[in-house]
């Protein structure tokens, strides 16, 4: 029988997705762990060397066989000691592992909890943990890539990049402050204005590439609104390439919500189709007209479809007016397969809005629809300098030009502009975390699967 071993405090979970597969891992991230791979196997594994072993129970009867890995720390993702038994996956054999890790010492771990070790044992920062999580998550190749190079450390070294041209010009104005009756004066004006100019455009080229990002990360809410029988359940299979959506000549037949998620040029788009907005004929379509007035309400995107041979009702108006005022407005002209001719200008649509004419029964118009969303989202194309980015990561940008402003507008005084300066610095260490509150840090790890 084997002892229970003191390990501080170790953390264990199963870092493999739960049901059947052919493999199962179960991790394990604490101090002085090579204890621990004997109790479980009997040997004493190399470190960074997989080996195959027999894992066995507390009275040393086999619970499976497989590889143990041991990464000795600091050379681990944690930091930490980590430990990997990478058994056969069944449900019933990784919770017998992990009870065994239980049994040792560890607890379960929480969600994030390792990347978080890593993140506080300066293995990753802020914006590089946050790259785990992304490149999970990404919902397309090109957000899979974009979370690769946060995690590689490339929006990290920009914003880094963008810190150190800061702290040097704040070096200058500090020293204007503390030696102000030097007879040389190292706060030369049109230098100084030469380096603020200069760190404004290296920020607002990052904050151009992270809305990009953000864009990519999380995508768009598109709501298609409409009266009945324009074609918006037809638009949405046309946009999906396949049946998602009911279609008849019948009024009324979309009675809720139908939600897609497609992807076009690597953004993803998560569309919604809605009941057709008319007087409703009964209790289900009226509750199905609700839910098209609540899914308006909190549209990144309003397609407002319209017959292209009607003008707008007020309906029509109706629903343009309850679209969010930041949401993008897009007026689609549909059936232009069935209009002789020309088509006439149609009136009533707010100057701000897009105007699109398209077929969705012959896909007419539908590639220029689909570039028209990715022109309101934002999306400018290509990946390459693209950062995802969260909406943490945009805040605190954004606070990071309007004190760089401030900077500027406050040049004669040089206590308030060495002030916003160090406000622009703490925005900027706040993306990578190297500052941050224990909420910040639950937050964001929070929302990490468990094992990672």
């Amino acid at each position: 029988m084997t002892a229970v071993l003191a390990s501080g405090d170790a953390i264990a979970a199963i870092a493999t997705p739960a049901g059947r597969g052919g493999i199962g891992v179960v991790r394990v991230s604490g101090r002085n762990l090579a204890g621990w791979a004997k109790a479980l196997t009997g040997i004493e594994p190399e470190p960074r060397r997989a080996t195959l072993a027999r894992f066995v129970d507390r009275e040393g009867r086999a619970i499976d066989e497989g590889l143990v890995l041991w990464f000795a720390a600091p050379h681990s993702y944690t930091g930490e000691d980590v430990l990997e038994l990478q058994g056969h996956g069944g449900p019933v054999v990784m919770r017998m592992l992990l009870a065994r890790c239980v049994e040792l010492g560890a607890r379960i771990a929480e969600p994030g909890e390792f990347t978080r070790r890593a993140f506080l044992n300066d293995r990753l920062d802020l914006a590089q943990a946050e790259g785990v999580a992304d490149l999970i998550d990404a919902a397309s190749e090109a957000a899979a890539r974009s979370a690769l190079r946060s995690l590689s450390g490339e929006f990290s070294r920009r914003v880094h990049e963008i810190a150190d041209e800061l702290i040097a010009l704040r070096t200058l104005v500090e020293a204007t402050l503390d030696f102000p009756e030097e007879d040389i004066d190292p706060l030369d004006r049109a230098d100084a204005r030469a380096r603020l100019k200069k760190l404004r455009e290296m920020t607002e080229r990052l904050a151009s590439d992270a809305r990009q990002g953000a864009v990519l990360r999380s995508g768009i809410t598109v709501v298609i609104a409409g009266a009945p029988n324009v074609g918006k359940s037809s638009l949405l299979n046309r946009l999906a390439g396949e049946d998602v959506a009911i279609v008849t000549p019948i009024a009324g037949t979309t009675r809720d919500t139908v939600r897609e998620t497609l992807t076009i040029d690597g953004v993803p788009l998560h569309v919604i189709d809605t009941a057709g907005v008319r007087e409703a004929s009964d209790e289900v379509e009226r509750l199905g007209i609700e839910r098209t007035w609540a899914a308006i309400a909190k549209a990144d995107v309003g397609l407002l479809m319209v017959d292209a041979r009607e003008v707008l009702t007020e309906g029509d108006r109706a629903i343009l007016d309850a679209l969010p005022r930041r949401a993008e407005r897009i007026v689609v002209r549909n059936k232009v397969d069935l209009c002789a001719g020309d088509l006439t200008p149609i009136e009533g649509v707010p100057e701000a809005a897009q105007v699109v004419a398209v077929s969705a029964k012959t896909g007419e118009g539908v590639d220029m629809l689909k570039a028209t969303l990715l022109k309101v989202a934002g999306w400018q194309g290509g990946s390459d300098d693209v950062l995802l980015a969260r909406e943490r990561h945009l805040a605190e940008i954004a606070r990071a030009l309007a004190c760089l402003a401030a900077a500027n507008d406050q040049q004669g005084l040089t206590e308030l502009m060495a002030e916003e300066l160090r406000l622009a610095q703490h925005a900027l260490n706040g993306i990578t975390g190297e500052f941050g509150s224990d909420d910040l840090l639950g937050e964001i790890f929070g929302r990490f699967c468990i094992g990672k």
